[in-house]
C-alpha cells in the first residue's frame, strides 16, 4: 500500500509538470523544475519501458515539433498538390475521461500526441483533413485515442476510437450508407499509431505477418469497411541514415512506406502510399521543421513564423 501511494504521488508530480510545459492554454498547476520531471519519470518507469535521457531532453523541453510537407494526393482519378503539417507534442492524458488533462492527477498517462493536418484542392472546392493520435510515451499499449475528421463542400465526416476494454468506435458521415455508427473492434495494431511508435522507438515496430486496422483517413475517404486487416510489414535500412517501414495490405491492394531517420529523434522525412499496380495514392516530402511552443504564438505579430514552415 505504501508503494502504491508513493507511485500515485510520483504520477501526480510528473503529469502536473508536463501539463504546464505542454499545454495549449493556461492551467492552474504549480510549476515544477525540469530536473524534478526527469526524476519523476525515472521513478514511474520502473515497471514500464525506460525513457532515455535524449528522449526526455527532446520531448519534455516545453515545445512542440512542427514539420511541413509537400503533398501529392490522388482524388477522383487525378493527383492534387497540397500541404501536410505534423505537430508532435507530449502532454498528460486523462485515463478516465480520455481527453487532454487540464490538471495533475495520479491516473493521467503521458502521451506523445500527433496532430496531422492535410489540405488540398479538388477543382473549385477544398479538402481539409485532420487526424489526432494519443500514444503512451512508454510504448506499452495501443493508442489511447484516435480521432479523424474530413471537411469538403459536399459535407463532413468524423470518427473516433477510444481504447477501453475493446476499441470503441463511433463514426458519423453525411453519406447514407455510412451514416451514424457505434461499434467495437478487438484491440490490435493501428496504422494511425505507427507514426507515434516510430518517434518513440521504431525497434518495437512489428514485422512479418501482422493484423492491423488501416488509417481512419483511408477507411473514410475511400469508403472502406472499418475492420482488422491482414498485412505484411517490413523494416529496411536505407542509405544516408534513413530507414523505411512499409505495410502491405493484400485485401486492400494498398501499400504504405514511411521513411524516417534511423537515429533519434527518428524524424519522419517522407512517405509513399500506393495501390498494387504502383499508382500513387499519396506522398509527402519534408519541407521545413521547427521546434517551438506554438500555443504561445497566437497573435498577429506571430504570423511571420509561418514563413519558417513554408506555409
Amino acid at each position: 500500500m505504501k508503494n502504491y501511494r508513493l507511485l500515485k504521488l510520483n504520477f501526480a508530480l510528473l503529469f502536473g509538470a508536463v501539463a504546464v510545459l505542454n499545454s495549449c492554454k493556461e492551467t492552474p498547476i504549480k510549476n515544477i523544475e525540469n530536473k524534478d520531471i526527469a526524476e519523476a519519470v525515472e521513478i514511474n518507469v520502473a515497471q514500464k519501458k525506460q525513457l532515455s535521457d535524449e528522449f526526455k531532453k527532446y520531448w519534455y523541453a516545453g515545445k512542440a515539433e512542427i514539420t511541413s510537407y509537400t503533398l501529392k494526393q490522388s482524388r477522383y482519378g487525378e493527383l492534387r498538390d497540397g500541404s501536410v503539417v505534423f505537430i508532435y507534442v507530449t502532454e498528460p492524458f486523462s485515463a478516465e475521461k480520455q481527453v487532454k488533462a487540464d490538471a495533475q492527477n495520479a491516473d493521467n498517462i503521458p502521451v506523445l500526441k500527433l496532430n496531422s493536418t492535410k489540405n488540398y484542392l479538388t477543382g473549385i472546392y477544398p479538402y481539409s483533413i485532420m487526424t489526432s493520435s494519443f500514444y503512451p510515451v512508454y510504448d506499452n499499449s495501443n493508442a489511447l485515442k484516435v480521432t479523424f475528421s474530413a471537411q469538403e463542400w459536399c459535407g463532413q465526416v468524423y470518427a473516433q476510437l477510444n481504447n477501453k476494454e475493446n476499441f470503441e468506435i463511433t463514426s458519423h458521415s453525411y453519406f447514407e450508407k455510412e451514416g451514424d455508427q457505434d461499434f467495437s473492434l478487438d484491440k490490435t495494431l493501428l496504422e494511425d499509431e505507427i507514426w507515434n511508435k516510430i518517434r518513440i522507438n521504431p525497434a518495437n515496430l512489428p514485422t512479418g505477418e501482422i493484423k492491423i486496422i488501416p488509417s481512419f483517413e483511408y477507411i473514410r475517404v475511400y469508403h472502406k469497411e472499418m475492420k482488422i486487416q491482414n498485412a505484411v510489414a517490413k523494416m529496411e535500412i536505407l542509405e544516408n541514415g534513413l530507414t523505411s517501414y512499409s505495410i502491405n495490405y493484400p485485401e486492400l491492394q494498398r501499400s504504405l512506406s514511411i521513411i524516417f531517420t534511423s537515429d533519434f529523434p527518428h524524424s519522419i522525412e517522407s512517405w509513399n502510399e500506393t495501390i498494387t499496380n504502383g499508382t500513387l495514392i499519396s506522398s509527402g516530402q519534408k519541407k521545413k521543421r521547427i521546434i517551438t511552443p506554438y500555443w504561445e504564438q497566437n497573435s498577429n505579430s506571430d504570423l511571420f513564423l509561418r514563413d519558417s514552415l513554408g506555409l
